[in-house]
């Protein structure tokens, strides 16, 4: 069975092997991470190859101050606040971000359109303006829009 301690494991006498243990072991569960917060399959994944290449570079200096699971979803947490950021800046306007997101969102292969609170809650997202809301604001938005679509 593997876990956080036999990746571990495995990297220090088998670092190419125990990378990929690590891949599969936190593939899915950091993709959907990134792509929660990103929405789009696409960016998900440009993301996804940054954070296990962020990883692979510095596995070695990991100081075991919280589980391996941790730190990658912090590096992929992180990855995605940068992507964020940078498509902040190249934005014209949080309305044109907002409906880009949503026609991605409406038009993946990848969404699974039959979990129907899933769709409503991505959805819920792009609508909400997170710029000019406080948290409560959008939170109660959010519950509005799941309620009532």
């Amino acid at each position: 069975m593997i876990n956080e301690d036999k990746i571990r494991e495995v990297w220090a006498s088998d670092p190419e092997r125990g990378f990929k243990l690590l891949i599969d072991f936190f593939q899915q569960p950091i993709y959907w991470h990134i792509r929660r917060l990103v929405v789009s399959h696409e960016d998900a994944e440009d993301i996804l190859q940054e954070v296990f290449i962020r990883v692979f570079r510095h596995l070695p200096q990991f100081r075991e101050e919280s589980s391996l699971g941790t730190w990658i979803y912090r590096i992929a947490t992180n990855e995605c606040l940068r992507f964020l950021n940078m498509r902040k800046e190249q934005a014209v306007s949080a309305e044109e971000v907002q409906e880009e997101l949503m026609n991605k969102l409406m038009a993946s292969d990848y969404v699974d359109y039959e979990n129907e609170m899933a769709v409503k809650f991505q959805q819920a997202i792009l609508k909400v303006d997170t710029l000019k809301v406080n948290y409560h604001y959008a939170k109660e938005k959010i519950k509005e829009y799941m309620i009532n679509n």
